[in-house]
């Protein structure tokens, strides 16, 4: 178990976990896990951090197709400030409480302020980091926005 999958468990919500081997020469967390179990990557979502107006101590939650990028206009829009730029590896960590390709949008330690692509809407269900490498967690954005307390924005791009 993780922190994100206790907090679906504990707030009742249908979701399921999909575990894969994690090949650590993989280029791509994101797509390693879209092609381990063969899903369409732009239903496979990452959690990026951003920092606000470049301070390292406020930091946010991007959540994209791995098939795409963050847009960092985008999401400082959505956020209501000046500019945002992509968090260094190790403030994400500290943040959130996982490691880099396994940062779950999902029991972090420090609940931060969330923005899921508006992309999500379109499908039944997500997937995205259940807290490590090798494992996914699926639910429907809706829950995933209740969840974090999330918004959701046209975030994505490509």
């Amino acid at each position: 178990m993780t922190p994100a999958i206790d907090i679906a468990i504990k707030a009742n919500v249908p979701h399921q976990v999909h575990e894969y081997k994690h090949d650590p020469n993989a280029a791509s967390y994101g797509t390693e896990a879209a092609e381990a179990i063969d899903i369409d990557p732009a239903r496979v979502f990452k959690t990026l951090l951003v920092e606000l107006n470049g301070d390292n101590k406020r930091l946010a939650v991007g959540v994209v197709p791995v098939s795409g990028q963050l847009d960092l206009k985008a999401i400082a829009s959505a956020l209501k400030v000046k500019k945002v730029a992509m968090a260094q590896p190790q403030d994400a960590e500290r943040a959130t409480g996982y490691v880099v390709g396994g940062i779950s949008p999902l029991g972090q330690k420090k609940r931060l302020p969330l923005v899921l692509d508006s992309s999500a809407d379109q499908y039944e269900t997500i997937y995205m980091s259940a807290g490590k490498r090798g494992l996914e967690i699926e639910m429907s954005a809706a829950d995933l926005l209740r969840l974090t307390q999330g918004i959701s924005a046209a975030i994505g791009r490509g």
